[in-house]
């Protein structure tokens, strides 16, 4: 559309934040030196626990890995709410902006997607969100994205659609609605972060919409993750509630979530997801087929309204409940996107979860054992307020980290390498 709103290309060469270097020495990546004591940039939440090595074999315990130093690159300014990153085979990449826009950057300009997104309710945190590449894009073209969805100005859904890029990228076209019907409200809480796991399947994080009764409520798609067929739109065979007889139960992978704003795959094949939290505790969950993560502001129906002051991972009602591999406690960072950081070059960060926080304005990387749980926490002083708000983070083809900003103008997109 010749109207469409972007903003300036960035059209220089990329800028590079001054490295900054992670003052930590691990012991055989076994967390934070109990002599020394932790750096200003690094929290340890279990210094005795190893972290597992997902990406290239352990270094021999006389050669400690390194923790690098991070180069931050500013690859694209001018953007409004990056919310999501793909990669496409000609090392282009295409972004999704809130306010229901698409663009395609390239190391030297960022340019708009000509598709029909009329429909996007982009209100409060609602609008074009999520996004993932089919697995063969580089034949078919398509993607999928999320996106709150609107008729004559109303909001009816939230919803997922695959569309076709072009192949000169000029312009996406829509293919269909792969599933409708996920919970909306005025823009609050709608989620959504889509990740492809291991066997193929398209996972679903999804907000509760701040509907009280939404979490536990297994007929409906808000406050879960969900497991879909990617091509078909169907419940993927082997869903723990596959057989329900309601047919939205079907889609159901884990329930009792507040707001789930990233999704993450680690080589393993272990699913993670990360959510917001109320006053306290975002969440970082290790997924398990038919799990509750223990969420219930409605407290079983007994209190009204939308309370804040719920616990995230309620045992008390639900004594099964999945506790967080790793929560904020108060204050909160309102963490996001988060993706794992794969490759000898990453030195002792190589199998670390790196999630983004919008509040705290920073990233934290977290470093697992090989069950899931998190055994030490890092804070890079070189992305800890220096870009503002941190919204997306995928890894990408090259080994980089890239990460959005959501500041609501001139927002960035960023180029993470360690040195």
């Amino acid at each position: 559309r010749a109207d469409f709103p972007v903003g300036l290309p960035h059209d220089g060469p990329m800028r590079r934040t001054p490295a900054i270097l992670l003052a930590l020495a691990l012991a055989g990546c076994s967390g934070v030196s109990s002599t020394t004591g932790p750096s200003p940039d690094v929290t340890s939440s279990a210094p005795s626990a190893s972290p597992s090595r997902t990406g290239s074999e352990s270094p021999s315990p006389s050669q400690p890995a390194r923790v690098p130093e991070l180069s931050v690159e500013v690859v694209a300014s001018g953007l409004v709410h990056p919310w999501d990153v793909g990669f496409l085979p000609d090392k282009t990449m295409l972004v999704t902006e809130r306010p229901g826009r698409l663009v395609l950057v390239s190391s030297t300009r960022t340019t708009p997607v000509d598709a029909d997104l009329g429909d996007v309710f982009a209100q409060g945190e609602g609008g074009l969100l999520g996004m993932v590449l089919h697995p063969d894009f580089a034949t078919s073209r398509r993607f999928t994205a999320c996106l709150d969805h609107a008729e004559g100005g109303v909001p009816v859904d939230i919803r997922l659609v695959t569309f076709a890029l072009s192949t000169d990228g000029s312009s996406a076209t829509r293919v269909k609605d792969l599933l409708t019907g996920l919970p909306i409200s005025t823009g609050r809480h709608s989620g959504c972060r889509l990740a492809i796991a291991p066997d193929g399947a398209l996972i679903v994080g999804t907000g509760d919409t701040a509907q009280a009764s939404v979490p536990q409520d297994l007929t409906s798609l808000g406050g879960k993750t969900l497991r879909l067929d990617l091509e078909t739109g169907r419940p993927f065979p082997g869903n723990p509630f596959g057989t329900a007889v309601d047919r939205t139960q079907r889609y159901v992978y884990t329930y009792g979530h507040r707001n789930v704003q990233g999704l993450a795959v680690r080589p393993n094949g272990q699913l993670f997801s990360v959510e917001h939290g109320t006053s306290v505790d975002d969440e970082v969950n290790l997924l398990a087929p038919g799990a509750n993560f223990g969420y219930d502001p409605s407290a079983g129906g007994t209190r009204s309204g939308y309370p804040e002051n719920s616990p995230m991972t309620d045992r008390r009602r639900f004594p099964d409940a999945v506790e967080a591999v790793w929560s904020s406690g108060d204050p909160t960072e309102a963490t996001s996107g988060a993706d794992f950081l794969v490759g000898e070059e990453w030195g002792a960060l190589d199998g670390s979860l790196a999630v983004a926080a919008l509040k705290g304005s920073k990233l934290i990387v977290l470093t697992l054992d090989a069950s899931g749980q998190v055994t030490s926490v890092m804070k890079p002083a070189s992305l800890d307020g220096t870009h503002g708000r941190l919204r997306a983070a995928r890894l990408g083809p090259d080994g980089a980290l890239y990460l959005t900003t959501s500041n609501g103008e001139d927002d960035e997109l960023l180029r993470v390498t360690p040195e």
